[in-house]
């Protein structure tokens, strides 16, 4: 029973690190960071803060490097769609 769990417990957690990943990316993006400081998270107690704190943070108005802003122009476009 303990190694059936074992394998489900892997197998559930290589299928969950590539989306992870892609929307910490995605996020650090919108708010006009690149994709490699997703990595500060290895740094012990300091890299997890600031990882969260660039979560948070608003994304940036209108276009940037990686594109158009997801909430629209003026965070109204989402709504008008409904």
């Amino acid at each position: 029973m303990g190694l059936v769990s074992l394998v489900l417990t892997v197998v559930y957690g290589l299928a969950v690190l590539l989306p992870s990943l892609a929307v910490g990316v995605r996020r650090l993006h919108d708010t006009g960071r690149p994709g490699w400081w997703l990595l500060i998270g290895l740094v012990p107690f300091v890299g997890g803060i600031v990882l969260l704190i660039f979560y948070v943070l608003d994304s940036q108005p209108g276009s940037n490097t990686w594109g158009p802003n997801p909430k629209g122009v003026g965070g109204t476009a989402g709504a008008a769609a409904w």
